[in-house]
Order: structure tokens, then C-alpha cells, then sequence
């Protein structure tokens, strides 16, 4: 049997749903070539929810991810929201209490330098030529 997981799919604002589309894609693809089985299951959060619900996490996105094996999230944030009180702001009121509901406490995201500011960092150029990912 194969085996199977289900994911919940929190696209966002912005450029979220844009960039999660073609996310989705690629897990599927991953998916097809390792030989296991996806349900993805999209939910509100960040500013999309906030406009739909009047909360930037609403209570079945969470019960949603608390369910689900894993979380594909896109973007929240944006000027529209910057005036709220800060637990309604997407940033603030969505991906923080998901952070802490799940004890995650990092990024990982890829760094690059430009060769005309290579002089200007303070990493090694041997590591700093070989691309790296920030943490």
C-alpha cells in the first residue's frame, strides 16, 4: 500500500497563491517519482483570512494543520494590513502562533552574493563561491 500524507496547503496573500501553485506542483511531481500519495488541502490564513474571517489564523486552519502530516506555507503580509493592531496582522497574528504551536523556531533560506560584493562580505570566499543557506 502507499503510503500517503496529507498536507495542509496555506497559500496566503500576496504572491502566495502564485508561487504556492507552482509549489504544489513540484510536491506532486516528488511525489510521482518516490512513489507515495498526496492530499493536499488548502485553508485560509495571513491577509486572505483576515479579509474572509476578520482573523489572520483562523481556528480550522489550525485544527487543519494540527491534522495534517505536514504544512506547505506561502506568503502573508502586505501595506493593506500594516495598520492593525499587531495579532491581526498576518505576519504577526498567522505565522508567529503556527511557530509556537508547532515549536518551530527557524528559517532556512538560500543567501547569495553578488560577485561585485563578494570584497564586501566577511565570509571566506571559499565559502562564500559555493552558495550557502541561511539559517
Amino acid at each position: 500500500m502507499t503510503k500517503q500524507y496529507k498536507v495542509a496547503v496555506l497559500a496566503g496573500d500576496g504572491i502566495g497563491p502564485e508561487v504556492m501553485a507552482e509549489a504544489e506542483k513540484v510536491l506532486q511531481a516528488v511525489a510521482d517519482k518516490f512513489g507515495f500519495g498526496l492530499t493536499l488541502t488548502p485553508a485560509l490564513v495571513g491577509g486572505a483570512a483576515l479579509d474572509a474571517t476578520g482573523e489572520p489564523l483562523p481556528a480550522s486552519t489550525l485544527e487543519l494543520c494540527k491534522k495534517s502530516d505536514a504544512i506547505l506555507f506561502g506568503s502573508v503580509g502586505g501595506p493593506k494590513w500594516t495598520g492593525l493592531p499587531a495579532d491581526k496582522q498576518p505576519e504577526r497574528g498567522s505565522l508567529l502562533p503556527l511557530r509556537k504551536t508547532f515549536d518551530l523556531f527557524c528559517n532556512l533560506r538560500p543567501g547569495q552574493i553578488y560577485p561585485a560584493f563578494a570584497d564586501l562580505s566577511p565570509l571566506h570566499p571559499r565559502v562564500s563561491s559555493l552558495g550557502m543557506d541561511v539559517l
